[in-house]
């Protein structure tokens, strides 16, 4: 089993950054890829970004590239995704999430393929 706490939400204004944290327990932290996704009010979960097991490889969402990375310090346990020039649309419940099989490309995008969640942490983007 592998526990997931997501922290770092919070209310911005359209432009600003935050740094989301998700620290996981458990398991060895670099037996699985890691993912960050969101929720949107009325909408369908969305893969946002992915990071390898040691960070070489790193997937996104076409709408937040530039804008977002992905990182992961594995001598903390933890998993970073910094959200730079942020949007209204940015507004979502974003959670992380732990694979244990590799991915790359879209093949990062599958839900069912991550067996651990956390809870989500909510990030509100002001106009």
């Amino acid at each position: 089993q592998v526990q997931l706490g997501e922290s770092g939400g919070g209310l911005v204004q359209a432009g600003d950054s935050l740094r989301l944290s998700c620290a996981a327990s458990g398991q060895p932290f670099t037996n699985y890829f890691m993912g960050w996704f969101r929720q949107a009010p009325g909408k369908e979960r969305e893969f946002v970004a992915a990071v390898s097991r040691f960070g070489v490889s790193k997937y996104y969402l076409d709408s937040v590239k530039g804008r977002f990375t992905i990182s992961r310090d594995n001598a903390k346990n933890t998993a970073y995704l910094q959200m730079n020039s942020l949007k209204p649309e940015d507004t979502a419940v974003y959670y992380c999430a732990a694979r244990s099989t590799s991915c790359s490309g879209t093949g990062c995008y599958v839900q069912d393929e991550y067996e651990y969640w956390g809870q989500g942490t909510q990030v509100t983007v002001s106009s």
